[in-house]
């Protein structure tokens, strides 16, 4: 995959100094997390068929998805998103004041409208953690009813599940945590500028060779009729 030739490499020490000079501060995580994730004992979990293999030659072949939250001057409410592996971007998405599977559904519908994805024979790979909006009758229906087949990390691996662990890092320390939210639909409205016009067009990828999911994806498509596929692995 070729780099992109406009851009300049520094260490550490050279961009500390550079911020110094200019005045700029990096932004930091607040300390407190609410729990988003409890496993149900009545279910059974999935096997984990992704064995952090991220990698994929082309779009819809490796969904990756998970839940944080947001803090609003009303109280919490929480994300659902879906992320396609092969150029990172979030195909679905939905928030709600409630933790409930209608949350995680609503997600997924979100990126099979989205997508439109060839879901015979079970190609794709929907990948989460053990979370019992996850496991519950009625998502699992839903996968099963859509032909997708079913992934879920194991207890207490946040590397099974790094590349969904990254965005929602990225959500968090590069906007939700540096906003104020009146509301659910405040947060919404900020959620969407976020994803839908900054992380999937304009925010840059070192794994995609410096381009953004868009961009990434408009490449793979004017040219996956003369190159190979591999040329594209994220």
């Amino acid at each position: 995959m070729q780099q992109r030739d406009d851009l300049e490499s520094a260490c550490r020490n050279t961009i500390a100094s550079a911020m110094r000079e200019l005045g700029l501060k990096s932004r930091v995580l607040r300390p407190f997390k609410p729990t988003t994730t409890q496993a149900d004992p009545c279910k059974r979990p999935a096997e984990n068929i992704l064995q952090q293999d991220f990698n994929v030659d082309q779009p819809n072949q490796k969904w990756v998805t998970d839940i944080t939250y947001i803090d609003t001057d009303t109280g919490w409410v929480y994300m659902a998103a879906v992320m396609d592996c092969f150029s990172r971007k979030v195909v679905g998405w939905s928030i709600s004041h409630s933790l409930s599977t209608e949350l995680v559904c609503g997600a997924l519908h979100d990126a099979i409208e989205k997508r439109r994805p060839n879901l015979h024979n079970n190609e794709l790979l929907h990948h989460s953690d053990r979370g019992s909006q996850y496991t519950s009758d009625a998502y699992q229906k839903m996968l099963k009813t859509l032909g997708i087949a079913c992934s879920m990390s194991r207890t207490g691996c946040c590397y099974d599940n790094a590349a969904m662990e990254r965005l929602i890092w990225s959500v968090k320390q590069e906007w939700t945590n540096h906003h104020s939210y009146a509301d659910l639909a405040d947060a919404r409205s900020s959620i969407f500028q976020y994803i839908e016009m900054f992380y999937n067009r304009k925010r840059i990828h070192q794994k995609l060779g410096y381009m953004t999911p868009e961009q990434y994806e408009a490449k793979y498509e004017k040219a996956k009729t003369v190159h190979a596929p591999e040329d594209y692995v994220a």
